[in-house]
């Protein structure tokens, strides 16, 4: 069983990105906040920010 896995990315810039967790591609840092607020509580996960427009939804 995986302890930590990251269930989602949310970015604003689609070019920064690739693998095998859904990416979710925001025009503004303002629909990341929101996306990434809704999804914490559907995934049951935490949003960590990895970078500037990127943010990972993770399973802890």
């Amino acid at each position: 069983m995986h302890e930590k896995i990251i269930l989602a990315v949310i970015t604003m810039n689609g070019g920064r990105v690739a693998g095998g967790a859904p990416i979710f591609i925001c025009q503004t840092k303002e629909e990341m906040e929101q996306i990434a607020a809704n999804l914490e509580a559907i995934l049951d996960g935490i949003a960590h920010e990895v970078g500037e427009g990127l943010l990972i939804i993770v399973k802890h």
